[in-house]
């Protein structure tokens, strides 16, 4: 049989109107609003007029990632076909895709082979517009910054100090630094400025952490965007810009609803990356989510240092959530290559690499444990080259952790590939209660907090703050935002600020260059080693083999 590429498998789905699928979750007409026949908007009212109590949690996430590929949005899928196969009324919550992966050399976020989510082009290109009105809203407070200054700078800003960013949903590494305010007096001040990729936005943070549009309006309302000259911090409510840039969001904030392959309902809404921001699809999908169905699935960006670990230390913590079970997803191929081995020699077995790689699967699934002691399961997505001895020696080590181990063949074979996995989820949720704990103390220094996490969580040495750092964590102190929880911005490549450290190493020190408030979203930003907040395309990008024929049918999407 000839082997379909994901678009191919999502183009030949028959889909079922959006009507049907909101009649599944339990939607009445009231709350929806159609884009076209597929993919609906729903009304946040339905948060507030229904006494339907939450259903369960289930955070997927997985190891570091490597080239070879995890899964774990296929798998976050093929789970919920799976429960929903076994019997159980589940329903999604997923991240949307950014524009820049989709054009890179990541592709899209809508899963893979027979677990995906679909219409997958509209999901993976323009969806419902929600991004676009984040770029847009970002956009209108840095015009209105800059005007603020033109227009006689009554709030004393310093044009040296500005820290907000203009935006654009494109991996365009030509604007990572410009120059700007050039042609003389009626175009403005020149200054030195940048862009940053939508998904790394603080307007996309806050839009996935407002519970409501009053929360929305007083986290946007609360967003600094420069300082001014005596040191004091300038905010969009300064601005007279919250209105405005509420306006701009109003019908992005409400959920989008589609379906999976089998007709599960799927809530994508929101898309920060994990390794630059917080990595979680929106609160209120979330909560949306969990109260049409019994089960909820959800995944959380990269591996469990990065998105696993701001969705329990950030989203949990400020929307009140506790997962009910998590799930690690890995392959053996990953594993191989975290012992070592290049992409080209996974197919052969090798049991001394994957001894080697191990250790990185391993201290994931003891931070779930032990850390946030939290009951979690390993999903290995199952490859042909997988060997029986080698899924043995991974079953093994992690029953060593009193873990139990699931293969998951969601990608070929969808939700029945999945119910094995479904049955252990449904197993944890029903008889292994969790004691959840966040990682660190909220009250803690800034860099005592930046410390727990690189002991506790990515088992470091701890971490380094530059002089410019260092600076910074004292004046964010001074403002009275050292009680916030920290997002680290790191590589997702290595459990360290170093991509090439692979596996699981210790005894290295997390490198923090810059630390950053976003007061509207409710969280401090580090910047470790050399991440940076707009990426750029590779030397062969997506974009390159993606087209459209004259009846409208993209090809090259994956």
């Amino acid at each position: 049989m000839a082997h379909l590429s994901d678009i191919e498998i999502a183009q030949s789905c028959a889909m079922r109107p959006i009507t049907e699928i909101a009649a599944k979750a339990g939607i009445s007409d009231k709350y929806i609003e159609q884009y076209g026949r597929y993919k609906a908007k729903i009304s946040p009212s339905l948060l507030e007029e229904t006494d339907r109590q939450p259903g369960k949690l289930v955070l997927v996430t997985a190891i570091t990632p490597t080239p070879a590929g995890e899964g774990k949005t296929t798998t976050t899928i093929g789970l919920a076909d799976g429960l929903s196969r076994i019997g159980k009324d589940v329903t999604v919550a997923l991240r949307e895709p950014s524009l820049g992966p989709v054009f890179g050399i990541k592709g899209g976020a809508a899963g893979g082979g027979y677990a995906q989510v679909v219409p997958m082009e509209d999901i993976n290109l323009h969806f419902t517009g929600d991004f676009h009105a984040i770029g847009a809203a970002n956009n209108l407070l840095a015009a209105m910054l800059d005007n603020h200054i033109q227009q006689g700078n009554a709030l004393g800003i310093d044009p040296r100090k500005i820290t907000w960013k203009r935006c654009v949903d494109m991996n365009d590494r030509q604007l990572r630094f410009v120059v700007d305010g050039l042609g003389g007096k009626p175009n403005g001040t020149p200054r030195e400025d940048g862009f940053d990729i939508t998904v790394a936005s603080e307007v996309m943070a806050v839009f996935c952490l407002a519970s409501s549009m009053k929360d929305l309006k007083e986290r946007l309302s609360r967003i600094i965007v420069a300082y001014t000259y005596d040191d004091q911090p300038v905010t969009a409510g300064d601005l007279k810009a919250t209105g405005a840039m509420a306006a701009l969001l109003r019908d992005a904030l409400k959920p989008n609803l589609v379906q999976t392959l089998e007709g599960t309902p799927a809530f994508v809404h929101g898309g920060p990356f994990a390794n630059i921001a917080h990595g979680c699809n929106s609160v209120m999908a979330t909560r949306m989510a969990m109260r049409l169905g019994d089960y909820t699935v959800t995944e959380a960006g990269f591996g469990a240092d990065l998105g696993a670990e701001k969705f329990l230390d950030i989203k949990c913590r400020m929307a009140g959530l506790v997962p009910d079970a998590v799930v690690i997803v890995g392959t053996v191929r990953a594993l191989k290559m975290h012992g070592g081995l290049d992409k080209k020699q996974l197919a052969e077995e090798n049991l001394e690499a994957l001894e080697k790689g191990i250790p990185n699967l391993l201290r994931h699934v003891s931070n779930i444990r032990n850390v946030y002691h939290l009951p979690c399961v390993v999903a290995i997505n199952r490859f042909p080259t997988d060997t029986d001895a080698e899924i043995e020696f991974i079953i093994a080590k992690c029953r060593e952790l009193g873990v139990n181990t699931v293969l998951s063949t969601v990608w070929a074979e969808g939700g029945r590939g999945g119910e094995a996995l479904a049955q252990e989820v449904v197993r944890l949720c029903e008889e292994e209660k969790g004691n959840f704990t966040f990682s660190y103390d909220v009250n803690d220094t800034i860099e005592g907090k930046l410390n727990t996490i690189a002991t506790k969580i990515y088992g470091g040495a701890g971490v380094q703050l530059a002089p410019a750092a260092k600076k910074q964590a004292e004046r964010l102190t001074a403002l009275g935002f050292d009680k916030l929880p920290v997002c680290v911005a790191k590589t997702q490549y290595s459990f360290s600020d170093d991509p090439s450290l692979l596996g699981a190493p210790d005894d290295f020190t997390v490198n923090v260059r810059n630390l950053k408030v976003s007061a509207g979203a409710g969280f401090l930003v580090a910047l470790t080693g050399d991440i940076m907040t707009m990426p750029g395309l590779p030397k062969s990008p997506a974009a390159e083999r993606i087209d459209v024929d004259e009846n409208g049918k993209i090809t090259g999407l994956f």
